[in-house]
């Protein structure tokens, strides 16, 4: 993984309101602030695990690859003390990675 800022949970629960909501999925830390008014289900979902691990709740849901990637956008760090098992290193990185390829090979 590339060189990431580093939270504590604790520092990412300071992060719960309307106005500033941060939640961790999968060691990843994300700011959905900006996409509390886009989630399809509504930001009161979001707004329930701000300053939270919320790795449960969104692989319960099913998100689809789409929704997983475009977590990326909101990516600001990952969780002190996580350990990254190959199924997180890979999560959220199969579209990312493989547009990069085709970036790459457009650009050549």
């Amino acid at each position: 993984m590339a060189s990431q800022k580093v939270f504590t949970l604790s520092q990412v629960a300071q992060h719960r309101s309307k106005k500033d909501c941060w939640f961790v999925i999968n060691g990843r830390v994300l700011d959905v602030t900006k996409f509390l008014n886009e989630h399809p289900a509504g930001e009161e979902v979001l707004i329930e695990v701000a300053g939270k691990d919320a790795t449960k709740q969104f692989d319960n849901i099913g998100h689809s690859k789409e929704a997983q990637n475009l977590l990326l956008k909101y990516q600001v760090g990952v969780l002190q003390g996580h350990a990254f098992t190959e199924s997180d290193k890979n999560a959220f990185f199969v579209e990312s990675t493989r547009k990069e390829m085709s970036a790459s090979v457009i650009k050549g």
